[in-house]
């Protein structure tokens, strides 16, 4: 079962539509000043996403970053996108590492760039049952992955 977005830091996307259901193509600029850490695509919009959903959890960043498997100066430039990847499970492993919710992951991968957790790919829909029972250790989530012959997350590298 999913959660509507209604967590710290975000607008639910219902409340969004309403916004710019009557807009005048002149508002439009203001909309997106307004909203900008709740729009997609923006690199701040990703960055307080992430720092206020792992702040809301009371894990410290380089925790999230030791977690993930990453040096701190590494994951903190991918925090604030100083460092892009192309890699989705990068941003799966932060995730993770920061004890996101379904919801919650699939809104960073979003504002990141990257597809949502998908219930008919059969690695996502693994991800998402681990996620949804707590489970965020990425060694157990691996061997889940493994007993059914898909693919791992990659490993949490710098190269």
């Amino acid at each position: 079962m999913r959660i509507k977005d209604s967590k710290i830091g975000q607008k639910p996307t219902d409340e969004l539509n309403k916004l710019l259901e009557n807009m005048k193509p002149g508002e439009l600029d203001e909309y997106l000043e307004e909203n900008q850490e709740y729009v997609a695509g923006t690199d701040r919009s990703f960055y307080e996403y992430m720092k206020t959903t792992i702040r809301s959890k009371g894990i410290k960043l380089k925790d999230v970053y030791q977690f993930a498997g990453f040096s701190e100066s590494f994951g903190s430039q991918l925090l604030y996108r100083d460092k892009h990847t192309t890699d989705r499970d990068m941003i799966i492993r932060l995730c993770l590492a920061g004890h996101f919710t379904w919801d919650e992951m699939n809104r960073a991968l979003k504002l990141y760039g990257f597809s949502e957790l998908y219930a008919k790919e059969p690695r996502d829909a693994c991800l998402i049952v681990q996620i949804n029972n707590r489970v965020y250790d990425i060694y157990l989530i691996n061997d889940e992955l493994a007993k059914r012959g898909l693919e791992l997350l990659s490993p949490g590298t710098e190269a």
